[in-house]
């Protein structure tokens, strides 16, 4: 219920009186008339400091105090620690005299800075609107495809860019149904407005529209009154060689732990000791094993402040599961708290007074037990949570300590060594490396299937295969399964949600049993290149999230053993991070700052169109097992398709190392055409639908292969043309085509070429190259060079040559 303003302003009046009313006064006193102004609130242009406040008070009456007195309540209650919080506005005389009679008046949610904000975002965001609505504003098209997926159903996906990027700018798309047929018989849908970061990014279709004929050309219009109309492209339009007769494919038939995981690798380059080796990565993670526990008291209520719990100094299955704690009572009057150890079984004697009845308060057992150096060297006791420890405790019989895990025997509590399996004929380092790693994340069972599908492939079609012998002859290959073989243990068993590893870095307060589903580092967000610790979005610094980045940068074994892999292999060009679920295709930057959406440095134009000419091949693989699509949408920078991951390990390989990270996460959305919605699969769906995941990105896997021996062998100078695009009396405008994704390098002042000269960028997020505009008849010179290192017509750039490309962009008149 929220106050009325006059009950408020009886409330401030009551306040200014002299503070020795007591609190039973005020109300009586709230009734006065007429309504004084009072003097912190006497303007009404300026609010003086007034804030809405936090106040928690003990229980139901507290409020209906605060009530009574007249505070300007906000309609909101929530139980918290110590009672019910409560949100008043308050000046800071009112906040102080609340203070002063008794009431726990605590911070400020949102203040008069937050209010002199909102008023200067609202003036420059009305300022903009209005700028936008004086004009026709321009549409820049990014993307407009159409796809077929699952069952060959047709679906249209279109993103184009507005100059007015306000939230009143409606875009419109109507699109025909083919060749000769009416600009708008296709159909016509709004556009969805899309932001990150509280920016304005483009506008595109939540999902891809399902269509019945593939059109041709699609219009775009803007409430603004611009409009363009761009053709309709086949996404993933290449088309997917089949396999030889004699390729063999399909090697996993349900879902496997690490344990199963490891021991398979290991077995197959037993099998295949000519074309393959195991690595045994250089540090051990902590082990399926946690301390055991045990708890006393129930943790809620008004057990709360009696309720402790206890734990292991050994692992439980190191002999932590063996030792006891019991509570007794002594049945004695006036008897002293006592604590005794008989091997691993601990015997509190509690405290009574002189009628007999227990005494001990949870915090004398906690330090009794601490305090005795039989006990404490079996275990630690500490307070539950947020317990102030005065509570007395009730007696228990001995409860064993556990440390509450599921596996089998078969899967090791000990620390487990991770294992790399490595592919190639010619394992010497002189062949371009690819590492594939999977499950970086728990509970994502998928992805390591995917990994042992793929390494299956390769070693046993290597003898009969033409197409996977010239991968492994040309290619050296790294394949390590399960990057967090603790954590997915403990999913499989234990926990099926875990996504992170098992450590606990938690402090007494956030460690008790009730929290051992929330203990564990984000191994994705572990890295050292856009931390959290940088400042990045996306991780975080609480052990208890899910997305904790670690007590510092790369503290995890895990992680520093990826790290150690593509240092100790420095042949290593390329990466591919598999993850679960959604079906996306991604590549670096993969963090920003949301304040002010300050990004990574996002990869240049050559390396960003080589991101997306490869990924036509690599989706057309995919795409080849069941007919599945990855979304355009779903196909970018990490930022740009899906959130910002401070600390990932693709920003770590291409930043640190340049090598070419992707990241995959298989499982795309499934559409149901009955219903006309798709459905999302989860990170554990039934193994019939895990299954085909695993093989079509298996597909997907071996087609970054053929990317990267494509590289390997890549020998072709690019070809470049400079086109002029815009011309004016007082300037012309210009870009270069290149015939394959490469950069070029240009100058402007007559100068000779080289990699230090400026490089031409791209216009935008999903733009394409930038245009160069001058004001005066200039002889421009250039070059290009692709990814593997080619120069077009073989030119020096270190070098005197003069064998750059020359040509001269006249101002004024026609070229």
């Amino acid at each position: 219920m929220r106050s009325s303003p006059r009950r408020a302003r009886r409330y401030a009046a009551a306040l200014a009186l002299p503070l020795a009313i007591t609190l039973n006064a005020l109300p009586a006193l709230a009734d006065l008339s007429p309504d004084p102004v009072p003097p912190d609130r006497a303007s009404s242009t300026a609010q003086n400091g007034v804030a809405l406040m936090r106040v928690v008070v003990a229980d139901q009456s507290g409020v209906d105090k605060l009530e009574a007195l007249g505070v300007d309540l906000a309609e909101y209650t929530k139980p918290v620690d110590g009672g019910i919080e409560v949100h008043a506005v308050l000046s800071p005389d009112e906040a102080q005299s609340l203070r002063d009679q008794g009431f726990d008046v605590r911070d400020a949610i949102s203040d008069q800075s937050d209010y002199a904000a909102n008023l200067a975002e609202r003036r420059q965001a009305l300022a903009a609107a209005s700028a936008d609505a004086s004009a026709t504003d321009t549409l820049t098209p990014l993307r407009a495809e159409w796809f077929t997926s699952l069952d060959n159903q047709r679906f249209l996906s279109v993103e184009v860019k507005t100059s007015a990027t306000d939230a009143q700018t409606v875009l419109t798309a109507t699109w025909d149904s083919g060749p000769g047929t009416a600009p708008d018989s296709g159909g016509t849908a709004t556009m969805s407005r899309f932001t990150d970061a509280g920016q304005y990014m483009y506008h595109r279709f939540n999902a891809p529209l399902p269509i019945t004929a593939v059109p041709t050309r699609v219009t775009i219009t803007s409430n603004r009154g611009g409009s363009i109309t761009v053709p309709v492209t086949k996404w993933l339009g290449e088309p997917r060689k089949a396999p030889s007769k004699h390729y063999v494919q399909d090697f996993v038939d349900h879902y496997m732990d690490p344990t199963e995981v490891t021991n398979r690798i290991v077995s197959l380059s037993k099998e295949f000791p000519k074309i393959s080796e195991i690595i045994d990565l250089p540090y051990k993670t902590n082990g399926y094993r946690r301390q055991a526990q045990a708890q006393f008291g129930t943790g809620s209520g008004s057990a709360l402040a009696s309720t402790f719990y206890v734990t292991s100094k050994a692992y439980g299955s190191e002999g932590g599961n063996d030792v006891s704690v019991a509570l007794v009572n002594p049945g004695t009057a006036s008897a002293p708290l006592s604590v005794a150890v008989n091997g691993k079984d601990v015997v509190v004697n509690l405290a009574t007074d002189a009628s007999g009845a227990v005494t001990s308060t949870a915090s004398q057992v906690v330090a009794a037990l601490n305090g005795n150096s039989a006990a404490s060297a079996l275990l630690t006791a500490a307070l539950y949570r947020t317990s102030t420890g005065t509570g007395v405790v009730t007696a228990a019989a001995a409860t064993k300590l556990t440390d509450n895990l599921k596996a089998p025997a078969s899967v090791s509590r000990q620390p487990f060594q991770m294992k790399a399996l490595r592919i190639g004929k010619s394992r010497n380092g002189s062949k371009t490396g690819v590492f594939l790693y999977c499950q970086e994340h728990a509970r994502e069972w998928v992805t390591p299937i995917t990994c042992v599908e793929t390494a299956e492939r390769l070693l046993r079609n290597y003898a009969q295969d033409a197409d996977t012998r010239k991968l492994v002859d040309d290619l050296d290959i790294f394949v390590v399964p399960t990057i967090n073989p603790d954590g997915a243990h403990y999913s499989m068993y234990d926990y099926n949600m875990q996504r992170r590893n098992m450590v606990n870095y938690c402090a007494a307060d956030a460690a008790d049993p009730g929290r051992r589903n929330s203990w564990g580092v984000d191994l994705n967000r572990n890295f050292s290149v856009g931390s959290v610790r940088d400042g990045y979005t996306g991780g975080s610094t609480s052990c208890t999230s899910d997305t904790f980045a670690g007590p510092s940068e790369l503290s995890e074994p895990e992680t520093r053993n990826e790290v150690w892999l593509a240092e100790k292999f420095p042949n290593i060009k390329f990466a591919m991070n598999t993850h679960s679920y959604g079906g996306y295709f991604m590549w670096p930057p993969g963090a920003y700052k949301t304040a002010g959406r300050e990004t990574l440095p996002r990869t240049d134009l050559g390396t960003e169109e080589y991101f997306w000419n490869a990924s036509n091949h690599i989706l057309s693989a995919v795409q080849g097992w069941r007919g599945t699509a990855i979304w355009p949408g779903r196909t970018g920078p990490v930022i740009d398709v899906l959130y910002s991951a401070a600390g990932n390990s693709a920003d770590e390989f291409w930043y640190n190392k340049g090598i070419i990270g992707w990241d995959f996460e298989v499982g795309a959305d499934v559409y149901d055409p009955a219903t006309k919605q798709y459905r999302a699969v989860g990170f554990q769906p039934p193994f019939e639908e895990g299954h085909e995941e695993a093989m079509e990105f298996s597909n997907g896997q071996i087609g970054i292969l053929e990317v990267a021996r494509a590289y390997d062998k890549d020998k072709q100078r690019p070809d470049s043309t400079l086109v002029v695009t815009d011309t004016t009396d007082t300037s012309t405008t210009f870009t270069f085509n290149v015939d394959e994704p490469a950069n070029v390098y240009y100058t402007l002042d007559g100068s000779r070429p080289t990699l230090s000269s400026p490089k031409l960028t791209s216009s935008g997020m999903r733009e394409g190259a930038a245009k160069i505009s001058i004001d005066k008849t200039t002889e421009v010179h250039w070059f290009a060079m692709d990814l593997a290192g080619n120069v077009e017509k073989n030119y020096k750039p270190d070098g005197n040559g003069k064998n750059y490309n020359k040509e001269t962009v006249k101002v004024g008149g026609r070229r």
